[in-house]
């Protein structure tokens, strides 16, 4: 038995939550030991793993034989455990799991973590990321860290001293990339269009995956662009370093871009490390109401799975599988529409497979209602259904579907709205 393992099976005990930072966040280290020593942890006990979004393959659903997975979200490697049946979904609002962990209705045992080296004053920082874990870490029982030198040592948030792990290593993994293709013609044309709609001087929230980092590709004619987001890719990256992300018109944190999680390669690294211009928050912050509203031109770019004749939206379920997460989006749809001068944006390419995303009636369960969607955007254009009325909602989302399915739209029409009580004239 490695020594790593025994300090393990010392900390851990039988029935332990464990909690640590999803996507590149993930201490590869600690977590690739944690399943290889399940059975000797979980004996007298199953352990409990919280689920986030997954950029390595370190989960499995074989692993399920010593482990619950429960998590807010399915993406990435971890579609995978949903597919197999051995994810537990848990249906919430990303901003609310902090209260929900410091309230003690989601438990947390034990939390692993990727550090910085620490600076001066010994202080480690989280590195790539706040998000959930500074509330984690306030009620978890034990605190176990890795330390490498390519996490960057980041401003904002939580910051620890060596006397508060229980355990400290040296990792033998680098930060994980988050990889991602280069947008395709159509992310391209979907992007043209966000882009035409954000103002000089707004302030930027933008969802993972490439149709953001297209948008910011599309970004580089504007100035004083600003940056409130739960994720932060590599376009911010570029956008900062090319002088149009400077966070100079935010009326809040002036001058700084606020994130939770840095989502990108080395690049963003590079580009956070030490840098006071960044500063990552938990997502009390990030995802306060009050904070959202408060913010100058918050404009949000989100992407969903599909969007109903109406404007209700599915960001959860595709082909019967969930994929997807409640996530933030709503909470960044309603700042953006409190914000002055805001944007709440949704874009999704009009088509997957050749099948319509634009359609008469949802496959998958209402993650945005109808009456939190804004603007709605594919590569064929924009549908701003703020203040219409459910038939006009009808047209102007026919109007920016894939040209060959709008004539079966049109026919689905008056049968989508017939059920929600309006009427539709052609």
């Amino acid at each position: 038995m490695s020594v790593l393992a025994e300090r393990l099976q010392a900390l851990i005990r039988p029935g332990d939550t464990l909690w640590w930072g999803q996507a590149t966040a993930e201490p590869l280290t600690l977590t690739r030991a944690v399943v290889q020593q399940r059975h000797a942890l979980a004996q007298g006990g199953r352990l409990r793993v919280f689920v986030g979004i997954g950029a390595s393959d370190t989960l499995q659903p074989g692993q399920a034989d010593a482990i619950d997975f429960f998590g807010y979200a399915a993406g990435g490697p971890h579609r995978a455990l949903a597919q197999a049946g051995v994810l537990d979904i848990l249906p919430s609002h990303y901003s609310h799991l902090p209260g929900l962990i410091r309230a003690g209705v989601l438990p947390v045992d034990v939390v692993l973590l990727q550090v910085s080296p620490p600076d001066a004053q010994g202080r480690y920082s989280l590195g790539l990321v706040q998000e959930y874990l500074p509330a984690a870490i306030e009620r978890a029982r034990v605190v176990i860290a890795e330390v490498h030198p390519d996490v960057p040592w980041t401003h904002g948030g939580l910051h620890l001293q060596a006397s508060d792990f229980a355990l400290l290593i040296d990792a033998e993994h680098p930060p994980l990339d988050q990889s991602r293709s280069a947008p395709g013609p159509v992310e391209q044309a979907i992007a043209r269009h966000v882009a035409g709609w954000v103002e000089d001087g707004a302030t930027l929230q933008l969802g993972i995956g490439n149709l953001p980092e297209a948008v910011l590709a599309a970004l580089h004619g504007h100035r004083d662009l600003g940056l409130h987001s739960g994720a932060v890719g590599d376009g911010i990256a570029a956008l900062a370093e090319a002088g149009v992300l400077t966070n100079a018109r935010k009326s809040l944190d002036t001058g700084v871009g606020i994130g939770g999680i840095l989502m990108g390669g080395e690049r963003l690294r590079r580009w956070a490390h030490r840098n006071p211009q960044i500063e990552l928050r938990g997502t009390d912050y990030t995802h306060d109401p009050a904070v959202l509203a408060a913010s100058h031109k918050l404009t949000a770019i989100n992407a969903a799975i599909e969007v109903d004749l109406t404007g209700q939206i599915n960001a959860e379920v595709a082909a019967g599988c969930y994929v997807g997460a409640v996530g933030g989006a709503v909470d960044f749809l309603r700042g953006a529409a409190r914000s002055k001068g805001g944007l709440p944006i949704v874009a999704l390419p009009a088509t997957a497979k050749g099948k319509t995303r634009i359609v008469a009636q949802l496959s998958g369960p209402v993650s945005t209602p109808r009456s939190d969607a804004g603007l709605i955007v594919t590569e064929h254009g924009v549908a701003d259904l703020r203040g219409q009325t459910l038939s006009r909602r009808v047209r102007r989302l026919i109007d920016i579907a894939a040209p060959e399915h709008r004539a079966d739209l049109e026919r689905q029409a008056h049968d989508t709205l017939r059920r929600c009580g309006a009427v539709f004239q052609i």
